[in-house]
């Protein structure tokens, strides 16, 4: 008896690494034609696939000679890109998730699309059940520790909302979860520097989207020893790859270095 193929589009073009990371967990690696050269998860895929795209830009010709039914990105900020895709007759499909359970849908309707639906499915309901076991630790704790998470440095840019609601599921309390519910970077820039020194943070997180965080140039900002964090030494990195991707690795990975620092953060009474 003959197995039915997969449906589904057959070659996919992923422009950020979320979705190739994805692809690889639902068993559907064989299907990408090309990635984001800033893909690092899986770190095998960098060996296997071609590079054929940045963030903001792509190499346009070498995408369409690749021949994707699918080219999948993320973001508003890829419009420019997704835009010259489309006009160049490839069918794009731009995600533009912010919260976890948007995640969560996106993940699953791209499992669908792939005709993986019962491996997405176990696999968010197994991510759903680690979630729920954090949360029940988190329960018993007195005290939450207070959190600035820092994407960016020049100009100062606080967490998007997944990372926001991923700090508040790991136990901690993000000091700017009001501009974590802005979707677009430029509504979560910090004007005044001295702004995070007032919400007294116990824990600083930096994850400066690839360049590495400086926890002693933070430290050195004027008028930042008096924030708890700086004067106990809890400032800490987490990579942009664990937890700014809005896919898997910050639902697992990102969300366990989280509640691995606050807990820390919390068992030490800052």
């Amino acid at each position: 008896m003959t197995v039915p193929a997969a449906a589904g589009p057959r070659r996919i073009v992923c422009l950020t690494e979320e979705t190739t990371e994805w692809l690889y967990l639902l068993g559907r690696e064989e299907r990408i034609v090309g990635i984001s050269g800033y893909t690092v998860r899986p770190r095998r895929a960098r060996q296997e696939k071609p590079r054929v795209s940045a963030f903001l830009s792509g190499k346009i010709d070498r995408i369409v000679a690749l021949e994707p039914d699918l080219v999948i990105g993320f973001s508003d900020m890829q419009a420019a890109l997704a835009d010259q895709l489309v006009r160049a007759g490839l069918n794009v499909w731009i995600t533009n998730q912010r919260s976890v359970e948007e995640i969560f849908s996106t993940l699953h309707t791209l499992a669908v699309l792939v005709d993986a639906r019962g491996a997405g499915e176990r696999w968010i309901a197994d991510c759903r059940a680690a979630h729920a076991r954090i949360a029940a630790d988190v329960a018993a704790w007195n005290r939450r520790p207070r959190v600035y998470f820092e994407e960016w440095d020049e100009p100062m840019i606080s967490a998007i909302r997944w990372v926001s609601e991923l700090i508040a599921l790991a136990g901690g309390e993000d000091v700017f979860a009001e501009l974590g519910r802005m979707p677009m970077g430029r509504d979560r820039v910090i004007a005044d520097a001295l702004e995070p020194v007032s919400r007294a943070p116990d824990l600083i997180i930096g994850s400066w989207c690839g360049k590495k965080f400086r926890p002693e140039q933070v430290a050195a900002r004027p008028g930042w020893q008096a924030v708890p964090a700086v004067q106990n030494g809890r400032l800490h990195e987490i990579k942009s790859c664990d937890i700014l991707q809005p896919g898997p690795a910050a639902l697992t990975d990102g969300l366990a270095q989280l509640h691995r620092l606050i807990a820390d953060a919390a068992r030490h009474g800052v």
